[in-house]
């Protein structure tokens, strides 16, 4: 039993991980727009799916490598990730009930209430206004690829066992 709890771990962080490298991957300034969030994402499954194993603690640590890596403000992503994380631990239970498309839906307004964070931080600190009808693109994209993500990792969890 403790060798699978370890393997189960050592899965989740691993996926984590990708995500996190896949996430400081710099992309061109007119392609930036477009770029998903995918240690968001991630992240999110594994709130939907196994919230007693990763919780608003992790997220909190998730935001502050993302901080480090990015070369943002310390604490910025750290306090964005927690609200993400509240919202989905909050109806973790209606989320992981709902049809697909229901909960791509719902990760399009997670991910609009992220960029919306991401733009109020920017204002508040650096004071430039640099928002962009964009940003539901952004969101879309998001929302499309939950769809990709939900699967795969679903995938993974039952392959591996991942409780």
């Amino acid at each position: 039993m403790r060798g699978s709890n370890r393997i189960s771990l050592l899965v989740i962080w691993l996926t984590l991980l990708i995500g996190l490298c896949v996430q400081i991957i710099p992309w061109s300034p007119e392609y930036n727009i477009f770029k998903p969030h995918l240690l968001m994402l991630i992240m999110a499954y594994w709130l939907i799916a196994l919230p007693h194993r990763i919780g608003m603690g992790v997220a909190f640590l998730l935001g502050i490598v993302l901080d480090l890596f990015s070369g943002s403000l310390l604490g910025v992503h750290a306090f964005i990730f927690s609200c993400v994380a509240y919202l989905l631990i909050f109806k973790f239970q209606l989320i992981r009930n709902l049809a697909l498309w229901q909960q791509s839906i719902i990760i399009f307004a997670v991910s609009l209430c992220y960029n919306l964070l991401v733009f109020l931080f920017q204002v508040s600190i650096y004071h430039t206004i640099t928002i962009s009808p964009l940003i539901l693109v952004s969101s879309l994209i998001d929302g499309l690829l939950w769809i990709v993500i939900y699967l795969s990792l679903r995938l993974i969890r039952r392959n591996f066992a991942v409780n």
